[in-house]
């Protein structure tokens, strides 16, 4: 069982950076693919970035790309998002998944746990 815990949502202006953290629970964090999506209301939840277990392989989807940047710190159990200059198409809750594969997809049908998501409201 692995529990994920996302914080460091807000409300933000346009253009303004935040950093949202994702602590997990479990001793082989390492080993687990890790994921950002978002959902906004009366949308699909949507692929923001993902990051493989050592780190070494990192995917964005292409609106994100350039603006956003996934790391992890294994030591910590802890993913990050980070996220600058953003827009309010930007607003949603994000939510953090973890796969057992090591790097997982896009689709959010093949992770196995989720966070409970993180408001985030960019005001323009």
């Amino acid at each position: 069982q692995v529990q994920l815990v996302e914080s460091g949502g807000g409300l933000v202006q346009a253009g303004g950076s935040l950093r949202l953290s994702c602590a997990a629970s479990g001793r082989t964090f390492s080993t687990y693919g890790m994921g950002w999506f978002r959902q906004a209301p009366g949308k699909e939840r949507e692929f923001v970035a993902r990051i493989s277990g050592s780190g070494g392989m990192r995917d964005y989807a292409a609106s994100m790309k350039g603006r956003f940047t996934i790391s992890r710190d294994n030591a910590k159990n802890t993913v990050y998002l980070q996220m600058s200059s953003l827009k309010p198409e930007d607003t949603a809750v994000y939510y953090c998944a973890s796969t057992y594969e090591t790097f997982g997809p896009r689709t959010p049908d093949r992770y196995n746990y989720w966070g409970q998501g993180t408001q985030v409201t960019v005001s323009s």
